[in-house]
């Protein structure tokens, strides 16, 4: 698919989103901020039906702003389940701030909140267009379109394909210094209209390379590539190697670290061998994590 066509087809998308939406101030803030980036882009070029959207804010404020709105949504719509908090700021297991800029959901004593009790949610949401903007409507009788169905530390995942990260904010290329694989770096400004395609990214889209730029998160990038794999893609023996020097900069017996690199996977199953470890070490003080008691956490999980 062409620039032309992708930017009609994510526009159609993200204006039947802002229908459904009955705050004007946060339909505002999605029209001035939203950048799609990551897998729909990729599927697009590629002549597939995105799986889902991801959807980033060029500002704290908007990403704040439209959290909040669903958080509410949630709380409103679910009395019975898990509470959403939306917090500034992420929190140490000894509740201090550590990081004051960073928005983040809170779902006390659980982690991560589910309309149907899920077990979790894509890591990273990858991937037939027929040129012309195509908005797919809701098949859930009753319910309405664009609600929250999942809550976790980083993102909030809409119905009709829609999920919102609140981790990472600001422009595209500061977004994307967070990211890992060349090909997840095409993407989309809504109030420009604009699409835009780096040449590293259709390189490996074409060729279904992945290609490690290097991340904050090497971690995640580690087992994220499984996925990848998974569906034809494939990587060279040198792009794991880098992934594997950035990882040995890291103290993964920090829990502080170890906790921010899993957070990064966003999967269920992380967030309770966090939210198992963070328990046991406000219960003993002297509880100190290593390697034994981690194995353990994993292989009862998994």
């Amino acid at each position: 698919m062409n620039k032309k066509n992708m930017s009609k087809a994510l526009k159609a998308k993200i204006d039947d989103w802002l229908k459904n939406i009955d705050d004007p101030e946060v339909v505002n803030a999605i029209k001035s901020d939203a950048i799609v980036t990551g897998g729909a882009l990729v599927s697009l070029i590629t002549g597939e039906t995105p799986n889902d959207y991801d959807i980033y804010f060029k500002t704290k404020e908007a990403c704040l702003m439209v959290a909040e709105y669903y958080a509410d949504k949630w709380n409103t719509m679910y009395p019975q389940k898990p509470k959403v908090i939306i917090e500034v700021g992420s929190k140490g297991v000894d509740g201090k701030v550590i990081n004051e800029d960073r928005v983040t959901c809170f779902i006390k004593s659980v982690g991560i909140a589910a309309e149907d009790d899920e077990n979790g949610i894509d890591d990273e949401t990858e991937p037939v267009y027929d040129g012309e903007p195509n908005v797919e409507e809701s098949t859930e009788v009753d319910k309405p379109k664009y609600r929250p169905r999942y809550f976790s530390t980083n993102a909030i995942s809409l119905s009709d394909k829609i999920q919102i990260v609140i981790r990472f904010y600001g422009p595209v290329q500061d977004i994307h210094k967070n990211y890992d694989y060349a090909h997840c770096t095409c993407s989309y400004d809504y109030k420009e209209n604009c699409v835009t395609l780096p040449e590293k990214a259709l390189e490996c889209i074409i060729n279904k390379e992945l290609y490690y730029m290097g991340s904050r998160y090497p971690l995640c990038s580690i087992i994220r590539s499984r996925k990848f794999i998974i569906r034809g893609w494939h990587i060279n023996a040198g792009q794991y190697l880098k992934m594997c020097l950035q990882l040995n900069e890291l103290d993964l017996h920090d829990f502080e670290i170890f906790k921010d690199q899993l957070a990064g996977v966003d999967s269920a199953y992380f967030a309770k061998a966090i939210d198992g470890i963070e328990k046991r070490m406000r219960n003993d003080s002297d509880f100190k994590v290593d390697n034994n008691y981690l194995f353990e956490v994993i292989n009862h999980i998994f």
